[in-house]
């Protein structure tokens, strides 16, 4: 199965979803993440997975052109904007929506890197979660 993780910016939820997909569901899943717009890989993201043992430094902000012409059977929007925004995808893609608190957001008036961290963690177990789940999550 071809899935796809879209975002607003393919900086933080996507990333981590792909990141969680790849390392757990590798053998039934062909993960990809890509955002509407490009934001830059973000690095708490990035750090918080480390901390879960899941490498995703090597991954590149993009959007769903930059990924070339591929065919979804699964796309799963993890924010309202990319849900409301969500392109027309080739092929018979099954669009999900699925949102996760944004951490970006929800960290940005926080000045303390620990209680960032606390905001990343919460929504990377919750993706993890998620994606333990899948396919059966995408369901319902």
């Amino acid at each position: 199965m071809n899935l796809l993780f879209l975002c607003t910016g393919n900086s933080c939820r996507s990333q981590m979803a792909e990141g969680w997909a790849r390392a757990l569901k590798s053998d039934a899943l062909n993960a990809y993440s890509a955002g509407i717009e490009k934001h830059g890989l973000n690095p708490y993201a990035v750090r918080a997975m480390q901390e879960a043992g899941v490498d995703i430094r090597g991954h590149e902000s993009q959007t769903v052109a930059d990924l070339g012409p591929m065919e979804f059977d699964v796309v799963v929007t993890v924010c309202g904007h990319a849900d409301e925004n969500c392109p027309v995808f080739p092929g018979n893609a099954r669009v999900v929506h699925h949102p996760f608190d944004d951490p970006p957001r929800l960290a940005a008036d926080l000045e303390d890197d620990e209680a960032k961290m606390k905001v990343y963690r919460r929504v990377r177990d919750e993706i993890r979660q998620f994606v333990e789940g899948l396919p059966g999550s995408l369901e319902g």
